[in-house]
């Protein structure tokens, strides 16, 4: 080989080495900056997703909401922002106050078991009954079921005392009453299906559309507030003339037989 052909191919050789260089060094650019846009997005994404959880996170939610809306009383309630309701014959000289939360499985035991007692005594003007409805329930177990049935109560105590009573009979019922940790008063649809088995409210659009629009949301909320200023505890809890019916089990419960419940009232009657 000539001098001059080794001197060629040396220079085409370098002249294809700087050439791949130069690619190399164009791809390795456009790596960094693929890398430092995706970064970019990547943050920005990020910064995103944070300042919308921080929005969400501090959206005020439904229940807040209504906390705020216009306060509407249902009929047949009386009080500071109607928050006593009070129902029986004008005749019956004491009131059986019933303290009780709609979620509450001892309650729906209670009406299950000596709600039909209470009916019957109050039906025959022996007392009156005053329903302070209570949702602590939603608190402590989380959700929405307790505010929301006291809701549907309120808007079935504008219908009559009496649509009042038996949706609540209704809702504590077996069939019906779901276990504390299941939230199924939270749904409207449910609550409407319960209170189809009420003759005053089946069908009737009125009611219906006070649940679905939650006309007596802030009701419910005041409702509640009403039950946490009064010392009471527990669900369910009953007085007469300021005093706690108890049963015979030593405990200071709620008095969970027809015999237990015949015995507290008959004496407080009494008293």
């Amino acid at each position: 080989m000539s001098k001059r052909n080794s001197a060629a191919s040396k220079t085409a050789a370098r002249e294809r080495l700087r050439i791949e260089r130069e690619r190399e060094a164009k791809r390795a650019k456009t790596r960094r900056q693929i890398i430092v846009a995706l970064s970019v997005v990547g943050v920005l994404a990020a910064a995103g997703g944070i300042g919308y959880a921080v929005v969400q996170a501090n959206k005020p939610g439904y229940w807040e909401d209504a906390a705020k809306a216009k306060l509407v009383k249902p009929a047949n309630t009386s009080g500071k922002n109607g928050t006593t309701v009070v129902m029986g014959k004008a005749s019956a000289k004491k009131t059986l106050v019933m303290y009780e939360d709609p979620r509450c499985p001892v309650c729906a035991q209670f009406e299950q078991t000596v709600g039909a007692t209470v009916k019957n005594d109050y039906d025959a003007g022996k007392f009156k009954i005053e329903y302070v409805g209570a949702t602590f329930l939603d608190r402590s177990l989380t959700g929405e079921g307790s505010k929301n049935a006291l809701s549907a109560l309120g808007a079935a105590l504008n219908v009559s005392p009496e649509a009042f009573l038996e949706y609540k009979t209704a809702m504590y019922s077996a069939k019906y009453h779901p276990e504390e940790t299941e939230d199924k008063f939270k749904d409207d649809s449910y609550l409407i299906k319960v209170a189809d088995t009420v003759s005053a409210l089946k069908g009737n659009a009125k009611f219906q559309s006070a649940v679905k629009n939650g006309t007596y949301d802030r009701w419910a909320l005041e409702m509640s507030k009403t039950f946490d200023k009064s010392g009471v505890t527990g669900t369910p809890t009953l007085k007469m003339d300021g005093k706690t019916l108890t049963g015979s089990d030593g405990q200071g419960n709620a008095p969970m037989t027809v015999a237990d419940f015949t015995t507290a009232i008959d004496a407080a009657l009494k008293g």
